[in-house]
């Protein structure tokens, strides 16, 4: 009898037990935004067997509630309708100068004939650390670093620091070199440039975003804090074909420089991001297209716009395999493989430069390329384009 009544219990709680843990891990999934064009589907994104329902007195929160009852999670739903933007696909040039001295590597020193362990390692300065200030004046360039370091009177110097977002400060003890100046004994920059694609601009706003992904220093492998950006003319002179174990590249010169088209502002996880002055001109003959939110986008075909040559921009077919989920922005949002024969012959898959080509499925913008599986040249990642329009101001 007993056993019965303990069959009949487990009967009735396992699938309640289940239909928790289901709830538990896609609940987890959900980020704390999300973007629709129409509130009707919104009871969808609640997990089977879960309710949302709006919470009273508020424009745009809901709650989900475990079987209608129990609240799990609150989220916030924006009502996104008929927004368009100018898809790119047209190479950039990019050209920023960094927020203070970034360290990139260390230098010996010679004493006495002698080789010295780099001052500024020994007191503590990490690669990737970014000088701000040496005796509490700003250190705008590498030439204000290397200037006040030459004149220093004193061995030891106050540095302040940002360090993976904490500001921190440490004393050097610098050294003089045979005698003659002080040194700090690293290797600094203060600039960086390159070509990437442009992904969007905003007619109305007069915004754009690019890359899908943050600039890093190419030593440090850090996010550039960005001081001043210009958006610059560029055009594609060669192609490095990708091959496995071998990323390829987009080889590309800037023109114009000394004329910027647009300036940057913001360097983040979803890429960059800032103003052009003549959307006109950057946008040429496009027509706008609709943006596609996540919960729009299947895994299937789509097409990416890039340029691989003098042609400008050029549709190519992809194939979406797979959709991620995210509860905060990240630049790989999607796998996403290069099928278009003709981008297979020429560039091998997905190469460097080619970071920020707009993704589209359905006439929408849904995305943009961001990275390529280095054994795997034809496949990479994209990102989800709400991220990029949310960096960028565009949506709140």
């Amino acid at each position: 009898m007993k056993k019965k009544i303990f069959c009949a219990i487990s009967l009735i709680i396992t699938p309640i037990l289940i239909l928790i843990l289901m709830t538990t891990i896609n609940i987890k999934r959900l980020p704390d935004k999300i973007y629709t064009k129409d509130e009707r589907t919104v009871p969808s994104i609640a997990p089977i067997g879960n309710t949302i329902d709006k919470i009273s007195n508020s424009k745009d929160q809901y709650e989900i509630k475990f079987l209608g009852m129990i609240p799990l999670k609150s989220v916030q739903v924006q009502n996104v309708k008929d927004l368009e933007v100018y898809p790119g696909g047209n190479p950039i040039g990019v050209r920023v100068s960094s927020e203070g001295v970034l360290v990139v590597g260390y230098s010996d020193i010679e004493i006495n004939s002698k080789k010295e362990e780099s001052p500024g390692k020994l007191g503590g300065l990490e690669i990737g650390d970014i000088i701000l200030k040496v005796n509490g004046e700003n250190m705008e360039n590498v030439t204000d670093l290397l200037k006040t370091i030459k004149e220093c009177q004193q061995e030891d110097v106050k540095v302040d620091i940002l360090r993976r977002g904490e500001k921190l400060t440490k004393v050097i003890h610098l050294r003089k070199e045979n005698d003659k100046d002080y040194k700090i004994g690293l290797w600094i920059r203060d600039s960086t440039a390159g070509v990437g694609t442009m992904t969007f601009v905003d007619e109305k706003t007069k915004k754009f975003g690019a890359l899908g992904h943050p600039i890093t220093d190419c030593d440090t492998n850090e996010p550039f804090l960005i001081k001043k950006g210009d958006v610059l003319d560029s055009t594609i002179i060669s192609v490095k074909k990708g091959e496995k174990g071998d990323p390829g590249e987009l080889k590309g010169i800037f023109i114009n420089e000394n004329t910027p088209k647009g300036n940057i502002q913001k360097n983040t996880q979803s890429g960059i991001f800032g103003n052009i002055d003549d959307v006109k001109s950057m946008r040429k003959e496009i027509k706008p297209l609709k943006v596609g939110f996540r919960d729009e986008i299947t895994t299937g075909k789509a097409k990416i716009i890039t340029t691989i040559d003098e042609s400008g921009p050029q549709e190519f077919d992809i194939e979406i395999e797979k959709l991620l989920n995210q509860t905060s922005v990240g630049s790989k949002s999607m796998v996403i493989k290069i099928t278009d024969p003709r981008l297979l012959e020429k560039t091998g898959g997905i190469v460097q430069g080619m970071s920020g080509s707009p993704i589209i499925q359905n006439n929408k913008i849904i995305g943009a390329v961001t990275h390529v599986l280095i054994n795997k040249p034809d496949t990479g990642y994209g990102i989800y384009i709400e991220w990029m329009l949310q960096d960028a101001g565009i949506i709140k």
